[in-house]
Order: C-alpha cells, then structure tokens, then sequence
C-alpha cells in the first residue's frame, strides 16, 4: 500500500491541474476538481500529506490522500508557497507593490494549515531564497534579510526576531538538516576581498564559527548539506573564466565539516566545469559530473577517496534513489537524453533509458520509478510525463499540453519497501493502458510503412559529400573513439580549397579528385556535357566543342557551358588573332601542339584556317607567354618599381617627417621622452645623407 502511494503525482499546466494515482492503473484522484482558471503554483508538504494551489485569487490547500478541501485562504496575487517540513505552517510570497500611505508590503506571510490563520507577516523582496527555512522538528526559522541572518520561533511568532546575526556580504544562507542544525553563510568575492563560507551552530549564531574557509575565484555559490547535516558541500562559480577555457566561467567544489574537523577542496583530473553534484542520501559518499564533454563522473566518499569511476560520457545529471541503492547519469539539455542507471552495490549498469527533450528528472519516493517530463517553456511541444521503471521499461506516459510544473508526492523512505539484498533489484509492473495504446499506435503505423514503400532506417543526417563511408574520427566523440578534446583549431586537418571537399577521414578527402566529381580538376554540372578527351578536367565544365565553336566565332553552337558566353570570350579572341595578323601585331593565341584542330601543321607560324566544315575535331588553343618586355602588374598599395636608393631616400624623409612633428609639440609645450629627443639631434646627420643620395651621379 505504501509503495502504491508513493506513486501519487501532481501536475500543472497552462490550461489544467491534475492529481494522478500510482501503480498500476494511474488515474486521477477521485474527488479532486480541476479549477476554471490556470493555477500559479502548487506544492505538496515534505510528509506528503497536505496539497495546496495558488489561483489568481485564492489559495487552497487540501489532503492529499482522497484531495479532501481543508481551508481556502481568500489571498490575491500570490505567485510561489511552500510548507514547513512538518505540514504546520504554509509560507506564501507575493510581488512587492508600493502602498499608497507608503509603508512597506508586507508580501511574505505565514499561515496556520490546521486553521487558516495568518500568523506573521515579512518583507522580502527578492523572490530568490525567498522561503523561510525549518529546523526539521520546526523549533526554528531561519531567513536571511539584507545582509542579517534572522532566527524565529515558530511556537512564538508574536516575539518576532529572537536572534540575528549580521553578515556583511552574505549571499546565501543554508540551514541544515539534522537534530543539531548549523547555518552555513556564504559571502561572494568583492573588490579584491576573498569569498568565504562559515558555518555556524544555530544555537550559538553569535559565538565564533565552527568552521570556515576563504578562497577566490567565487562570484556565487550553491551549498548542498548531506542528510545528517554533519558535512557541507560548496560549489562556486565565476562569471567569467580568466583562462577562457568555458563559456560559463570556472567552478570549483569544497567539502567541509560542521564539526570544524575537516574542510578541503575536492580535486577532479580532468579540466572544464562542474555539471551537477549530489549526496548520497546514507551522508557518507557523493558523486559528481564534471570536465569538458564527454564528461567524467565519479563517486568520493566523506574525506574524499575516490570510490568509483564511471568513466567518460556525455554526461549532465546525477541522482542517487532515495534509497541509496541506484545511480542516475543523464545528458539532458543540448544532449541527447540517455539515461543509465547503475546498481551502487555491484557498480554494474542495469539498463539505458532513451529520453530525449528531458526537461525534469527526479526518483520516486520508493526508489523504482523514475519520472522524466518535457516542460515548458523549455520547450513548448511534445510536452508530457512519462514514468520509467528502474529495469529500463516505460511503465506510463501521460501527454499534457503546456506542461509547467509536476513532482511525485513525498513519502518518508522508512515507509516504503526496503530493496532486496539479493538477486534482481525489482521487477517492473505491467505498462499503463496509455503505453499501451502508445505502442499499438507506433506499431500500426510501422505496418503501414512496410505496406507501402520500403521505409528508410533512420539515422543522423549526413551531408552529401561524407556518404557512403565510415564515420571520421574526427567526428565521433571520445568515448566512441574519437579524438580526444584540445583546444579549437589543433585538430582541425588542412584541406585544400574545395567548394564541397569530402569530409576529413573518408575515402576522396585529400585527393584531387573528390566525392561527386568536384576536385581541384574541375567541377561537376548534372546534365552538362563531360569533359573533352583532348583536354581532361576543362574548367568548370567548358566543353571543347564550345571552345572550337568559339574560336570560329560561331556563337551559341556549341554544346554544354562554352556555347554561351565562353563561346564569345572566344570569338573576340580570335578576332584579335585576325588583327594582329593583318597588322603585324602579335598574335593573341598559338597552337602549343604544333597543330591544329583539324591537324594541319602551323603556317609560318602563324595560326592555320579552322577545321573543315566536315570536321568537328576541337583545336586546342592556349594563351600565348607574355614577352619579359612587357611589365607585369603591380600589386596595389605595394610600390615594386623603387630602387634601393630610391627606397632609402623615401624612408629619410618619413624620418624627417616624424621629427617637424616633435618639433611642434616642442613649441606646444608637450613633454617629450629621452628617445624623441635623441631622434630630433639626428635632423642634421640625416639631412646629410639625403643631400648625398640625391646628388647626380
């Protein structure tokens, strides 16, 4: 029965809001009435036993077992709730407005749920860390307001603040978990000050902390406490990274102790950012995804030995199951999805699950279920929830359009089944009748796919020119034996200039003749003529018949692309041929071959008649060397007609230049330095020298 109400589920939506059962039928909880207007935020209390949602208007909270209504709270414009762990007291939060009598609103307020009844109102005008934080036996409360750690009795909130402590700088406060609660208090880095983290006794704020650490390179932290609240862990960010190795800044992690015994910084081997982090709910290991894609994890223990590698994979996410027996490691947001559970106990992998569009992720509260949803705005399509078992099976899935929110509901793990010590670790339960009907659906459309033509395998997108071959290696990842991760551009192959080149690693990368025809020898035109046997590889697909036909100044005759405009660029040229003939000119074309087209031999070297009008053989005629007489052209902004001397005289006069140039900031006033009054004492030495080069010889 535990285990059946541990699979209980909330979610919230643009147009909906919905209570769902467990195992094995999931369907709505009877009695629970969806409201007529979008609901803002919903949260279940930390025992799972009491509901609540925010309209617009109201907030009402409920039972969840049966969605019982309890109390409906007539509060407008709340935006976010909570409860204290124990379910006694609701916390909303609300947008600060300005009053009209110009006091202060009063946006955070805490409510009785056994009887509706307003019992303290605060400040607080960040939304960020906005909640009040609870012992776990709800003796105190915790929240940090301008820089000051406040301390409340919920027993006596009529007193107000019963202890405080300032904290110059302190950005984020994390009460912990346990029967001897400490406050962890973190202080960012600030004009040249280091960051710091302190931990203190909650019953002993103001005495001296029982532990602490300084460090730099720390513009924002996250502090994470293991269940027993005896250990801290503290992962620190920048906003920008100095070696600019990552985009998003550097991250380092911290390990320290409540108990003041022991602090250090957690060393990982391989360079990049810290992806996500998680303690292992027995308080004594945790892991951590870490390093440049793909992405190593690896579980230490409390005095950080290593445990276990995991090795290398495109990796984002770590999870432990509440009940510390399963690993979760995922790659969600621009990766791919894959999620591969392992057996803590054995360090086996018992199945990969294939989730793509991941969104949320999180374990039920009996350790076996895993729920992943695609919300938005993340992504505003394909949005819906599905519940896998921890063996690999997809046991529900439940399509909801514009998803926002959802979670499981909370159940103490000591009331759920323990796992076996032995053999499997579960069996998984019957599919929902929506996976059913999901599967029936795909196969019904598979057999229609295999009726009608062959259907294509799947499979990711290649470009034209990589088809047909192994994949590179340049673009497989590390794991799947790729080239491992350098900085950009040192694996990047030299290739020559090609407008389609073969990708590097396949069959015609490197030859001069590549995939589809489009080498350095030519390109390839889909239904134009092929190149002309007398000359192999013409140009872009300039057919010899249209040259032939161009140089006998037959225009659009010929065949493919040399009967267009190739064609004229020839007449014209053997125009000037004829000019040059008549006149005693210089030909602008020879015959290199020794012969014609038509295979007559030169005629006083001079070009002979075309081919016969019978003859269609092309002549082959080539551009005649340019005579040493004639210069070549000179490249702009580079003058290659000076002398050396000429180069000599040029550079004493920008030397001249620069020194009138000094000589008016000396009149201006301006100070010069040692070296521009050095330079103006040679005026004379270099006007000498010009004098010399400029003298007739």
């Amino acid at each position: 029965m535990a285990s059946q109400l541990s699979q209980q589920y909330a979610f919230r939506a643009q147009k909906s809001l919905g209570l769902v059962g467990g195992t094995p039928d999931y369907i709505p909880v009877p009695g629970f009435e969806n409201p007529d207007i979008p609901a803002r935020f919903y949260a279940y209390s930390a025992d799972g036993r009491l509901y609540a949602y925010a309209l617009p208007s109201v907030v009402r909270i409920f039972q969840a077992e049966g969605a019982q209504l309890l109390h409906e709270l007539p509060l407008p414009n709340v935006i976010e709730l909570t409860f204290s762990p124990r379910g006694t007291y609701l916390s909303t939060w609300e947008r600060p407005v300005k009053l009209e009598d110009g006091s202060q609103h009063k946006n955070l307020r805490v409510f009785s749920t056994s009887t509706g009844e307003e019992l303290i109102a605060l400040t607080q005008k960040s939304q960020e860390g906005w909640d009040l934080q609870y012992t776990i036996s709800e003796s105190h409360a915790v929240r940090l307001a301008g820089g000051e750690i406040q301390v409340f009795r919920p027993a006596e909130w009529n007193k107000g603040v019963v202890d405080k402590l300032k904290v110059e700088g302190a950005t984020t406060v994390s009460l912990s978990p346990g029967l001897n609660p400490s406050i962890a208090v973190f202080v960012a880095e600030k004009k040249g000050a280091p960051a710091s983290i302190k931990v203190y006794g909650l019953l002993a704020l103001n005495g001296t902390p029982t532990c602490q650490k300084t460090f730099f390179k720390a513009d924002r932290g996250q502090i994470k406490w293991n269940t027993l609240g005896t250990q801290v862990l503290l992962l620190t960010q920048t906003d920008v990274d100095n070696s600019n190795k990552s985009y998003y800044g550097e991250t380092m992690l911290y390990l320290l102790s409540a108990a003041g015994n022991f602090d250090c910084r957690v060393t990982l081997d391989k360079d990049g950012p810290i992806h996500d982090f998680a303690w292992s709910p027995n308080s004594k290991e945790f892991g951590v995804v870490y390093g440049f894609m793909p992405a190593k994890a690896m579980i230490f223990d409390q005095r950080v030995r290593t445990i276990h590698d995991f090795g290398s994979a495109p990796n984002n996410f770590i999870s432990f199951n509440p009940q510390a027996r399963l690993v979760a490691l995922a790659g969600f947001g621009n990766l791919a999805g894959k999620i591969d559970i392992f057996d803590r106990r054995a360090l086996t992998k018992l199945t990969t699950i294939d989730a793509p569009n991941t969104s949320y992720c999180t374990w039920s509260p009996d350790g076996r279920f895993l729920m992943t949803s695609t919300l938005s705005p993340r992504l505003r399509v394909d949005n819906g929830i599905k519940i896998w078992h921890c063996t690999g099976p997809l046991v529900h899935i439940h399509t909801v359009d514009e998803l926002y929110q959802v979670s499981w509901r909370p159940i103490n793990v000591d009331n759920t089944p323990p796992f076996p010590t032995s053999g499997p670790v579960a069996i998984a339960p019957a599919p929902s009748p929506a996976v059913v009907a999901m599967e029936a659906a795909a196969a019904l459309k598979r057999g229609a796919q295999t009726t009608g033509a062959a259907a294509k395998p799947a499979g990711a997108y290649r470009p034209p020119g990589a088809r047909g071959g192994a994949t590179p290696a340049i673009y497989k990842r590390e794991d799947e034996g790729g080239l491992s991760r350098t900085p950009s551009g040192q694996n990047t192959p030299a290739r020559g200039y090609n407008r389609s080149p073969a990708p590097p690693g396949s069959a015609a990368y490197g030859n001069g003749q590549q995939q589809g025809g489009q080498g350095r020898g030519g390109r390839f035109v889909p239904g134009a003529a092929g190149p002309s046997p007398h000359r192999p590889g013409g140009p872009r697909g300039d057919s010899g018949e249209g040259k032939a036909n161009g140089a006998n100044g037959q225009q659009g005759q010929g065949q493919g692309q040399g009967q267009g405009q190739g064609g004229r660029k020839r007449n014209k040229g053997a125009k000037k041929g004829e000019k040059g003939e008549k006149g005693g000119e210089r030909p602008s074309s020879i015959d290199l071959t020794g012969v014609n087209g038509s295979g007559n031999p030169k005629q006083n070297g001079k070009m002979s008649p075309g081919p016969a009008s019978g003859d269609t053989t092309p002549a082959i005629v080539m551009p005649a060397p340019v005579p040493a007489d004639i210069a070549s052209p000179v490249t702009p902004g580079v003058d290659g007609s000076l002398d050396p001397i000429a180069k000599k005289v040029r550079n004493l006069n920008k030397k001249l230049k620069a020194i009138e140039e000094l000589k008016e900031k000396a009149k201006r006033g301006e100070r010069l330095e040692a070296t521009q009054l050095k330079k103006m004492e040679g005026e004379t030495e270099i006007k000498k020298e010009l004098t010399a080069l400029e003298a007739p010889a």
